[in-house]
Order: C-alpha cells, then sequence, then structure tokens
C-alpha cells in the first residue's frame, strides 16, 4: 500500500456546534451507545489521529478498550491496537501522559523545530517525523500510506479537523450530535475558518441518519455532491 489512506474525521458535537465547553473538564457529550460505536470504529482503523492540544486538554488514551474487538484484530493478523498518531507543529507535548504508558506503536509528526523541541524526551515511546518548516497533511497521509495505513480515523480538535477538511483530504464524516447547548463563545467549535472546498455552495451527500438514545449520528460524503439545489 503505498496510496493514502481513507479518511474518517469523527466528532460529537452540541446543538450549537461545540467539541467541548470552557471548563478544565471535558464535557462528555456522547452517551454510553456513541462511546462503544466509536470504540468499534477505532477497532477497525489503521491509525487514530489527533493534535497536541486534544492531548494535552483531554489527556486520552485511544485504545481500543473492548478485549473482543483487539483479539479479532490480532485473528486478522493486525496489530492488537491501531497505530496512534499526533501532530504538534510547536512540539509541545508531556511524555508523562496516560498516552505514552499504554496501547501499541505512536508516531508524531511534526515540523523541523518541532522535532528539535522534543529531542530524546519521547525516545523508546514514539517515532517523531519531521514534515519540514510546516504540517503538511497531504505529505502526513501519503507517510501514513507508505505505512500500509489504509484506514485513518481522525479524532480531532477543531484546528486538525478543520486543516483536513479544508485541504480536501476528508473522505468521510461521522458526527453525533448530543442534545446539549454549550452557548459559551469561548469554547472549542467543530471547525473554524478556512477556505473549504467549494465554499457554501457545495452541499455534502449525506450517506446516513441513525438514532442512539439521544444521540443523532450522521454521515457525511464531504466529497459528493448532493445533488440538492
Amino acid at each position: 500500500m503505498t496510496g493514502r489512506p481513507h479518511v474518517l474525521l469523527s466528532v460529537a458535537v452540541s446543538i450549537d456546534g461545540y467539541i467541548d465547553d470552557a471548563s478544565p473538564d471535558r464535557l462528555l457529550l456522547s452517551n454510553a451507545a456513541d462511546f462503544d460505536r466509536v470504540d468499534a470504529l477505532r477497532a477497525e482503523s489503521d491509525a487514530i489521529l489527533i493534535g497536541a492540544e486534544t492531548l494535552r486538554r483531554d489527556n486520552p488514551r485511544l485504545l481500543v478498550d473492548n478485549t473482543d474487538r483487539r483479539l479479532h484484530r490480532v485473528a486478522a493478523g493486525k496489530p492488537e491496537y491501531p497505530l496512534r498518531v499526533i501532530v504538534t507543529a510547536a512540539g509541545e507535548l508531556d511524555p508523562a501522559g496516560k498516552f505514552w504508558r499504554s496501547g501499541g506503536e505512536r508516531v508524531v509528526y511534526t515540523t523541523g523545530s518541532g522535532a528539535d523541541r522534543i529531542g530524546d524526551r519521547l525516545h523508546g515511546r514514539a517515532e517523531i517525523v519531521s514534515l519540514g518548516g510546516t504540517v503538511d497533511f497531504a505529505d502526513l497521509l501519503d507517510d501514513l500510506g507508505k505505512r500500509g495505513v489504509e484506514r485513518l480515523m481522525v479524532e480531532g480538535g477543531g484546528a486538525i479537523h478543520t486543516a483536513f477538511l479544508s485541504a480536501g483530504l476528508v473522505d468521510e464524516i461521522h458526527m453525533a450530535v448530543a442534545p446539549i447547548v454549550v452557548g459559551d463563545p469561548t469554547a472549542p467549535r467543530f471547525l473554524g475558518p478556512a477556505d473549504f472546498p467549494g465554499g457554501p455552495h457545495h452541499r455534502m451527500q449525506l450517506a446516513d441518519v441513525a438514532r442512539l438514545g439521544d444521540i443523532a449520528l450522521l454521515r457525511y460524503l464531504p466529497k459528493e455532491d448532493s445533488g440538492v439545489r
């Protein structure tokens, strides 16, 4: 495999489009059924990607929690856990976080200056890949493709989602909409300002709608046009 992987953006949002509130504690937007759905998506993926801000804010592990799903991966000849990917331009990473203490292989994509800042602090915990002067997400996908990654799950945060979507690199979006209104303009949103392909005149194809308790799950295909005018 040398082509770019299929890119899935996975996000949970409030009704007013926020992915968290502005408090120090993480706002849990998903319910138990949706968390299990995300765990299944992780198990089906070859790699899971987040940005450094999400890593600092949420201190996640990014693991597949369900034992049967991990065993199924191993039986299929895959690693027990998907490759876990961090993106950081500045290289501001804390090696004491939970992310670095469990699970399988990890790779950090950064800039030349970011790699210098990381130095040897993550030695033995992650492979550090410099993408040069800036983080180019197309180059990042090319490198993942060379590593055999066919399915990439992107879990945030907003700056990362915005970068992938504005570059036209997203194949599908899974959006879980929670019955919550955040209402705080300082809280992080799903997407920031950017020049998105087609702009406001491009209507993405809505491929599926499902209900998980009080969560509405929407699946969009950004590269497909709905045909509605």
